[in-house]
């Protein structure tokens, strides 16, 4: 039978180990979104590269460091709720209309066994409108 305080430095141990993951799961994707970025032939690969690793990454140092203050010193902390909040909820809409605004500027993707689906789709979209008329 474990004694209080032997729980409650196993609880602590395992606090760390889950902080300690969630921060190096972060770091991971950050460092795998940095070289996404500099290896991926086209604006499209890139901005992937950059919108979801960075999103990952960041999100995961967030929470690290929220559980971090939770845990460790009893502190909720909004700004960091807030934080991974609104990175949710950005970093998707800011890569997609990135890409669309590169697409319809005339930045074609590099089609490596690909078709371009969106160009298909406007081209359909313009002929349809333009039968209407």
């Amino acid at each position: 039978m474990l004694s209080l305080t032997e729980i409650e430095a196993l609880f602590h141990i395992i606090v760390n180990i889950l902080i300690i993951l969630s921060i190096l799961t972060g770091t991971f994707f950050i460092i795998s979104a940095a070289i996404g970025v500099t290896r991926f032939p086209d604006v499209y690969t890139k901005l992937h590269a950059a919108t979801k690793a960075s999103t990952l990454g960041v999100i995961g140092i967030l929470i690290g460091a929220f559980l971090f203050l939770y845990l460790q010193h009893s502190i909720i902390s909004g700004k960091l709720l807030l934080a991974i909040v609104f990175i949710l909820l950005t970093n998707p809409v800011s890569a997609h209309m990135i890409s669309r605004a590169a697409h319809l500027k005339g930045v074609r993707p590099v089609l490596n066994n690909r078709k371009d689906e969106y160009a298909e789709a406007m081209e359909k979209l313009k002929a349809q409108e333009s039968t209407k008329r």
